[in-house]
């Protein structure tokens, strides 16, 4: 713990040389403990910044906002219409970049008209081995990644959000519900909010940790694999109520819950070529 501590004063004395930052506040586990840092280290020189957008779920704009409030921090939200970019609608593999280049250029363009010295954002060390386009996007526009930069894994920021008494250290991963369909999927505010009901049913349903993967008229339901036998015990309610929201098929994956699932096949193809 004495090293982890280390990094963290090391991650507030990169984040004092900004003078000023405007942090991308989703509510997650990262940019939470990004955010903390931010104002440990500039005080009110630290700002959040949120995109309310259609792929995000409703409740986590609020539990972000229910942060902030709690706390006293500024926090400023940006309306993304990101259903209007054909590649996001469209959604090509790419679909993440285009995404990131019109949200994170919105949070510039706010941050210098406030005065703000830089953007900055929560991937973490644990991020460079996906399949993740939105990166690229935020490297060109020159946003920092202060975690990442720190040499913060996704197991040591939950470690300093438990120690530094954070709600969120154990809060189950997040996503934008974009990336729960598969690649090529013309993607629709019906869709995601079909995506969200059925998230959510599983999560009233006691099962924290979900995702729900489109695949046309397939739902292949993603669940850690010790909670498989819960699920069969649930089987006959969940089969109708999928059903009820529009899937025709409703399949559990064996592989069990992994961010990123579907971005295998095209690091599998990267790998062939």
């Amino acid at each position: 713990m004495n090293a982890l501590r280390q990094r963290y004063e090391s991650l507030l004395r990169s984040l004092q040389k900004l003078g000023s930052a405007a942090v991308a506040f989703s509510g997650g586990v990262d940019s939470t403990l990004l955010l903390r840092a931010a104002r440990d280290a500039l005080g009110d020189g630290a700002m959040a910044v949120t995109a309310r957008i259609a792929s995000v779920p409703a409740r986590e704009l609020a539990e972000a906002e229910e942060f902030c409030a709690a706390r006293g921090i500024e926090q400023v939200v940006v309306e993304i219409d990101a259903l209007s970019i054909p590649a996001f609608r469209e959604n090509a593999p790419d679909r993440c970049y285009h995404c990131k280049r019109a949200i994170f250029g919105e949070f510039q363009r706010l941050a210098r008209s406030r005065g703000v010295a830089t953007v900055v954002e929560g991937s973490n060390l644990d991020d460079e081995g996906d399949y993740r386009p939105g990166m690229a996007a935020i490297r060109e526009l020159g946003v920092r990644s202060p975690l990442r930069e720190a040499g913060l894994r996704k197991a040591d920021i939950r470690q300093l959000s438990r120690e530094l008494g954070l709600p969120t250290w154990d809060k189950p991963s997040l996503a934008c519900l974009a990336s729960r369909f598969a690649y090529g999927e013309t993607i629709t505010p019906e869709r995601l909010a079909r995506v969200e009901r059925a998230e959510g049913y599983l999560r009233e349903l006691g099962f924290r940790q979900c995702r729900v993967r489109i695949h046309g008229e397939i739902a292949r339901v993603e669940l850690p694999p010790e909670e498989f036998g819960r699920l069969m015990e649930l089987r006959e309610a969940l089969y109708a109520r999928f059903k009820a929201l529009g899937f025709c098929y409703v399949t559990l994956d064996l592989g069990g819950f992994r961010s990123g699932s579907m971005n295998e096949a095209i690091l599998r193809r990267g790998k062939d070529e």
